[in-house]
């Protein structure tokens, strides 16, 4: 008896695990951010940074029948100067939300961080593209910086679905499932 409880403890924990990732297993990849650079304009710090396997055939079939897919890039400037030393800058989030227009079977791309801009195409693969990078964004302006001093940007990216229509909660119950978010990633750097 102790034996079969144990089996069945075991199972359970197994099932758990493993849930958060069903919807990326037929990917055989998570999503994870990739080429991050910290860079400066003459007035700003730009960040630009890549999501590697960022979207499941799911979501592209969601969002072909209505379901908007949103990807949130989070970040956080800090001021390093040791573990006890360290002081938040800026926290920020930039998001791209894509969507389909079935009457011009278009993917619709909109970018928080330019004034909602909204860029559309036809094809599938430029929509994912889009989606997955950012490209240049303002963290903060550079006469906040003290030249020479070490700073860290901790960087996460949250995949979600966009709020349904209502009722379409009903119709598309598992949604949820392709909700997901990467580890946070440092990238240290001096000004």
């Amino acid at each position: 008896m102790k034996r079969l409880h144990l089996q069945l403890a075991f199972l359970c924990g197994f099932l758990l695990l493993i849930q958060p990732c069903a919807p990326f297993a037929a990917n055989a990849a998570t999503p994870e951010i990739k080429d991050i650079i910290v860079t400066t304009s003459d007035v700003d710090l730009l960040l630009f940074a890549t999501v590697n396997n960022g979207f499941t055939q799911e979501m592209l079939d969601g969002v072909k029948t209505g379901v908007p897919v949103v990807f949130t890039y989070q970040l956080e400037l800090v001021k390093t100067g040791g573990n006890w030393l360290d002081s938040s800058l800026i926290e920020s989030a930039v998001t791209h939300t894509l969507t389909f227009d079935p009457n011009q079977q278009e993917y619709r791309i909109a970018f928080s961080d330019q004034d909602n801009k909204v860029i559309t195409t036809k094809d599938v693969e430029q929509a994912k593209q889009l989606m997955a990078e950012l490209n240049g964004v303002r963290v903060i302006p550079l006469a906040q910086l003290i030249p020479d001093a070490p700073y860290a940007i901790h960087f996460k990216v949250t995949l979600k679905k966009g709020a349904l229509p209502l009722g379409m909660h009903r119709i598309l119950p598992f949604s949820s499932l392709w909700d997901f978010e990467t580890d946070w990633r440092t990238i240290e750097f001096r000004y």
